[in-house]
């Protein structure tokens, strides 16, 4: 690509959803927005942008194009900072995706993050996809299960989150207390809606449970939470969710097989920029009491 001017009102545009915007945050007249986005769209053949009387919303074409931008964005800004020598400079949009179902641990761990660091744009994502980091998408991924295999990405091992089976008091005085395992008939469980699920908690429901008795079933990890916690059933949770609460009985301790092994994943062009650096120390700092054999 010949003008990285013309990429970089793209991303602005992109970023923001206006012409207006994009020219107040390069400092440069709407009309020259404009003519760098018809320039653009003329050299790659595509439409960019969807125009319409609120603004400008990128296509498919553009948001590839947003996510490319956004990842050389950070690279330039990273290679500013140290010939400026401002290495420390911690600023900008912070992507962070993970698994569902870690808010309640993450959450007050990025708001501090956040005060911490009062320049930077934090985005928590959540989703079953895994975003790319090749393209941008996120700058931090945590995710679940085996060791992640794509190329180019720097993988480090975060947390192994201990799950056991707890239910409700209220449930507890309805139907009592199981004797586990064995002798659980009679009992309701909690369970997540995939059939075809490798989470070792997934499995061993299947494999031990009767489908009947599998009275909730939710693809939602808080509705799955909330279910045990309103006296539905019996369901898996992670230790560090039950913590302090008197209103839950463990029904089963956990166990070895029902771990799940977290990572921490980032990809090898943004890895060593300050703000990746910055939150990577944080969140494995701000964990470390956590951060045994298991938690």
């Amino acid at each position: 690509m010949d003008n990285w001017d013309e990429i970089r009102t793209a991303y602005q545009v992109a970023r923001l959803g206006t012409v207006s915007g994009a020219a107040d945050v390069l400092g440069v007249h709407h009309a020259t927005v404009i003519r760098h986005i018809d320039a653009l769209e003329r050299r790659l053949g595509v439409k960019l942008f969807q125009r319409h009387t609120r603004g400008y919303t990128p296509t498919e074409a553009g948001q590839d194009l947003l996510r490319v931008a956004q990842a050389t964005d950070d690279q330039f800004s990273q290679l500013s900072a140290r010939i400026k020598g401002r290495g420390n400079e911690v600023a900008g949009e912070l992507v962070v995706t993970t698994i569902g179902g870690l808010s309640q641990l993450l959450v007050p761990i990025l708001s501090e993050f956040q005060a911490a660091y009062p320049d930077v744009q934090l985005h928590y994502l959540t989703s079953a996809r895994l975003f790319r980091l090749e393209y941008g998408e996120a700058h931090v991924a945590i995710r679940a299960g085996n060791p992640p295999q794509q190329p180019d990405n720097v993988v480090q091992p975060f947390l192994r989150l201990r799950q056991a089976i707890y239910a409700s008091r209220s449930y507890i005085e309805r139907y009592g207390m199981p004797q586990m395992p064995g002798r659980l008939a009679g009992h309701r469980f909690v369970g997540f809606d995939d059939e075809v699920s490798r989470a070792p908690t997934a499995r061993w429901m299947r494999e031990n449970i009767p489908s009947h008795q599998v009275v909730f079933r939710s693809g939602d990890v808080r509705a799955v939470r909330q279910a045990v916690l309103s006296g539905v059933g019996l369901g898996f949770l992670g230790t560090y969710e039950t913590e302090q609460r008197d209103d839950l009985v463990e029904v089963h301790a956990p166990l070895e097989e029902w771990e799940s092994r977290l990572w921490l994943v980032t990809h090898m062009d943004l890895h060593r920029t300050t703000k990746v650096q910055a939150f990577l120390k944080f969140l494995k700092d701000h964990t470390e009491h956590l951060r045994g054999d298991s938690i």
